[in-house]
């Protein structure tokens, strides 16, 4: 059994996101942005009734998670960004 599920995320100071940064190539880092702001509208458009335009927009958003998914994936499977997970 892992104690993954126990660690508190650490806030890491900004020039050491910028070196990690510096590592990874620009296409995943936009990538990243990506998966993480359709995973934020994916959950915008939660329940059993949505009107056909949200529905709409739910599916984008959805697309558009998989789309970035695919960049990341390619990097590295353990960058994928699913709705509702914490990072």
């Amino acid at each position: 059994m892992t104690t993954a599920h126990l660690l508190v995320p650490v806030p890491i100071p900004d020039r050491v996101a910028a070196l990690i940064g510096a590592c990874i190539p620009p296409h995943v880092l936009e990538a990243e942005f990506d998966a993480d702001s359709a995973a934020r509208e994916v959950l915008r458009f939660r329940g059993p009734l949505l009107c056909p335009e949200d529905q709409a927009d739910r599916e984008q958003a959805l697309s558009e998670l998989a789309r970035a998914n695919k960049v990341l994936a390619a990097h590295h499977p353990g960058l994928l960004v699913r709705p509702g997970r914490v990072r």
